[in-house]
């Protein structure tokens, strides 16, 4: 993380200043909501990355140039992807719209984070060209909230819709679609929620938290304040229940990190819970984590249903064929009007998103 302080040299960042990978990074990142609208952000972004990636690709440079081992686990993990997808379609039939889907599932996941995590080795990509996109992006929170907030007033965008080149994408469009604020019951009140650019709440949570510590380094004083209203924005309209709670012991470590008491952290959390149950009338540790998890699952029962179905679904699946993951179908999950398969990794991240 860089530093927030801002001197000579970063007072003036210029765009001009940047070589031709970072341009394209930036502005890839400041219009994500035109990507969102148009639709082709699960292809575009990691066409944009394999793209750069192969204008100045050295074979040579993994001779030369000491790859970090997580980047050969991931790699190790994509060939298992591509292993386990051709034992499904080999189940399925290998019809050709299934082999495009089974392509673009892959160059959107495991093809797109091993592309993304050797970029640097090949291109000078700067963190502070990446930390000014997401502020800018992170600033757009409040303008496209703003904006959904007023068409959830007047009765707009209640429907959502796909964008006519999503359509074009093979697979499962349900990630594509557009979706606008509205209101969803949180402990039984109905409240404005949004997607923002992602099919789902708790993934705006998610991103919103990431875009906040990186944020942090901003070191325009004025961006940074703003990017970082809109980040907790984003975060608190989400109204992702998990995300707050990780927003908030991501604060607790980081604190924990630049603080002298660190190493002491587990005695004084240990001491702290047995001092809570004891003034609380003789409760348990194990009451002491049911009764908060019963309010956190209370304030949307049914989302909550809704994911503990796909986790216990999920876990029966992997008991069944450990090493072969999801390559193979193995049934399927009826969730409200859809019917989703077990089985493909396109629908897999359905499952996911639900």
């Amino acid at each position: 993380m860089t530093s927030s302080i801002p001197d000579f040299h970063t007072r003036n960042f210029k765009l001009g200043a940047m070589s031709f990978p970072e341009k394209v990074i930036y502005w890839v990142i400041v219009l994500t909501p035109l990507w969102w609208l148009l639709g082709i952000q699960t292809l575009f972004y990691p066409a944009v990355v394999v793209g750069l990636l192969a204008v100045n690709f050295d074979i040579d440079k993994l001779t030369r140039v000491s790859i970090p081992a997580c980047i050969w686990a991931w790699l190790g993990m994509a060939i298992v992807m591509v292993w386990t997808a051709t034992f499904g379609l080999d189940d399925v039939g290998f019809a050709l719209q299934r082999i495009a889907a089974t392509f673009v599932t892959f160059f959107k996941s495991y093809s797109l984070i091993v592309t993304a995590l050797l970029l640097p080795f090949w291109h000078a990509i700067r963190v502070k060209v990446v930390t000014r996109a997401v502020a800018w992006m992170a600033t757009g929170y409040l303008v496209t909230i703003a904006i959904e907030m007023v068409m959830l007033a007047v009765g707009l965008g209640k429907e959502p819709f796909l964008p006519p080149l999503a359509r074009l994408i093979p697979g499962g469009a349900l990630s594509l679609l557009v979706t606008f604020a509205d209101l969803q019951p949180f402990f039984g009140i109905p409240l404005p929620r949004t997607v923002l650019y992602t099919p789902d709440p708790p993934i705006v949570g998610v991103c919103s938290i990431l875009s906040f510590f990186i944020c942090l380094g901003e070191e325009n004083r004025r961006l940074r304040q703003i990017s970082l209203a809109g980040c907790l924005t984003a975060l608190l309209i989400s109204f992702s229940r998990l995300s707050w709670v990780s927003f908030v012991i991501a604060l607790v470590i980081t604190a924990c990190f630049r603080s002298n008491l660190a190493r002491q952290g587990s005695l004084w959390i240990g001491s702290l819970s047995s001092l809570l149950c004891a003034i609380l009338g003789g409760l348990t540790l194990s009451d002491l984590v049911k009764k908060p998890l019963e309010i956190f699952n209370s304030a949307r029962a049914e989302s909550s249903k809704d994911r503990e179905l796909v986790v216990s679904k999920t876990l029966e699946a992997w008991q069944q064929r450990p090493w072969m993951g999801w390559g193979i179908i193995q049934g399927s999950v009826k969730w409200y009007i859809y019917d989703i398969v077990l089985g493909s990794f396109s629908t897999y991240a359905s499952v996911l998103y639900l």
